[in-house]
């Protein structure tokens, strides 16, 4: 087996801003895995905020070369087994070998992943499409770019509720909103009664991932339920969360790719909660991957190309909120030819 992996910088379509901070473009890791006529294609959008860089993880991703040269590839578990061992502090590397290893398994059974991975998508849930925070009228004029179901609002700032009143003005869809960790106790107990009756179906991480006591406060008392997402990013997570959540939002990139996500879900799904998955600004490979999970969710925010001007990828399409499986087999995605 052979790698190549890439840096490739996306352009965000508009300033994107939530509380942490905010950005116009980010680089995301490209991963091609060539084992005979086969080639597997993976992604990862390594977050700064994780203290992880594109160089970093590139450079990690070449450091299976080596094993990977005589590895005979026989199914993604024993692949994941081998690149953990190499890899274990770098889950946005793992992630991109990884779908890159699910790409390439279910492409040499002339499947898609979801068939091969034994799932049928006749029934799969809607995804959102986020508005990131700025001034109320561009916010407005984001939503009505794209005419969606359901919306994901990032909030954390002085005006939040008065935010999705104004927006709640100019659509009838289904509001979920994303605090981002930055709500106390009592802003989030306060903000869900006023929340739910303007349509809300849940709210985001409201506090810091670390107050624990804090959570199990809201979990009690909130009127709305609490999905966690900063709080839920390794495997061990989850079992963190239970009794402090109603569910868990799963990203590939940071719990290292769809074979521990595959873990998670099971986890979360046999303590009775709701998993959602969410996505990083990342191109039509990596969320073409999401796509195949599609009928272990509930909820799902996978539009992370729709926000990007410059996709170096074909894969899934995403029309108001209703996803669009291509005819290609593995996770359906292939690289435009015009890609560096």
């Amino acid at each position: 087996m052979e790698i190549k992996a890439s840096i490739i910088n996306l352009k965000n379509k508009h300033v994107f801003k939530i509380a942490h901070g905010s950005r116009t473009a980010i680089d995301t890791v490209i991963v091609e895995l060539f084992d005979g006529n086969f080639v597997g294609l993976g992604e990862a959008t390594p977050v700064p905020y994780y203290g992880v860089t594109a160089q970093k993880t590139v450079e990690d991703i070449l450091l299976c070369t080596k094993e990977l040269k005589n590895h005979e590839f026989d199914t993604p578990k024993s692949f994941y087994d081998l690149i953990g061992q190499i890899l274990p502090q770098n889950s946005f590397a793992r992630c991109a070998l990884d779908i890159a290893a699910h790409d390439l398994w279910s492409k040499k059974q002339n499947l898609p992943l979801y068939k091969s991975l034994g799932l049928n998508i006749e029934k799969i849930p809607l995804s959102n499409y986020t508005i990131g925070i700025d001034e109320i009228p561009i916010m407005i004029q984001k939503m009505k770019e794209l005419d969606f179901p359901i919306y994901k609002i990032k909030l954390g700032t002085s005006d939040d509720l008065n935010i999705v009143k104004e927006l709640r003005k100019h659509s009838d869809a289904v509001f979920r909103v994303d605090a981002n960790c930055a709500w106390t106790v009592n802003e989030t107990l306060t903000n869900a009664k006023e929340l739910k009756n303007l349509g809300v179906e849940f709210i985001e991480q409201p506090l810091k991932y670390r107050d624990i006591e804090g959570m199990r406060r809201v979990y009690e008392l909130s009127e709305l339920p609490l999905i966690a997402d900063e709080s839920c990013i390794l495997e061990s997570d989850v079992d963190l969360c239970k009794g402090l959540f109603h569910g868990v939002n799963i990203k590939l990139a940071k719990c290292g790719g769809i074979s521990p996500a595959l873990r998670m879900i099971s986890n979360a799904k046999s303590a009775n909660m709701k998993v959602m998955m969410g996505c990083m600004t990342e191109s039509s490979v990596g969320i073409s991957a999401i796509a195949h999970l599609l009928p272990l969710l509930d909820y799902v925010d996978m539009d992370g190309a729709l926000m990007i001007s410059n996709d170096p990828a074909i894969g899934v399409e995403i029309i108001s909120g209703q996803v669009r499986f291509t005819n290609l087999n593995g996770i359906g995605a292939k690289l435009k030819s015009n890609v560096e």
